[in-house]
């Protein structure tokens, strides 16, 4: 089982999730360069990329166990801004869809993060084929029903962040203002 992250009560964490190819390490750099944040990068595209094989159920729990390991990390340095390019959530739904199966410590590492502002990209940006991803056209509106589903159950902060170019980032700024005064 994952050990379970301790809470940094000085530090914002903005999880920036959603569908392939919606702008989300794009929008993770640029509220991190605009808020002095620290970036989590997405390790699942830099491990797949580097596997050479089919990925399997195994390679997706070591992605997420990698997660957790850099969350925590980076949790533990001084920076008012901790900004996550996808997590959880994502690995869950991949895991369910793809293999029918999720450990049970997912959940209970998800539920960890209801501290946490998580931005769900909208595809609402043209989609960009790559050799990692797989689901374009419908499929990105279908995932990105998955990963709301999935933060409605677990009652985390969300907001939907939409847009093309400066007006998605000014979105996704007024979002996180938004979660700071509150």
């Amino acid at each position: 089982m994952a050990e379970v992250m301790e809470n940094t009560e000085s530090q914002t964490r903005v999880i920036i999730t959603g569908p392939e190819s919606t702008g989300k390490t794009a929008l993770c750099c640029d509220l991190a360069r605009h808020y002095k944040g620290i970036v989590i990068p997405e390790y699942a595209r830099t491990y797949i990329s580097a596997l050479g094989r089919k990925y399997t159920y195994n390679d997706v729990v070591h992605i997420a166990l990698k997660q957790l390991e850099q969350m925590k990390e980076k949790r533990n340095l001084k920076a008012p801004f901790l900004f996550v390019d996808t997590y959880l959530i994502i690995t869950k739904v991949w895991l369910r869809r793809v293999f029918g199966e999720v450990p049970g410590w997912i959940d209970q590492e998800i539920r960890n993060t209801y501290d946490a502002l998580y931005l769900l990209c909208e595809p609402d940006i043209p989609w960009e084929p790559d050799s990692v991803r797989e689901n374009g056209g419908f499929m990105r509106t279908v995932l990105l029903n998955e990963y709301l589903d999935e933060l409605k159950n677990a009652r985390l902060n969300y907001y939907f962040i939409n847009g093309i170019g400066e007006k998605r980032l000014n979105c996704a700024i007024e979002k996180v203002n938004k979660f700071i005064v509150r």
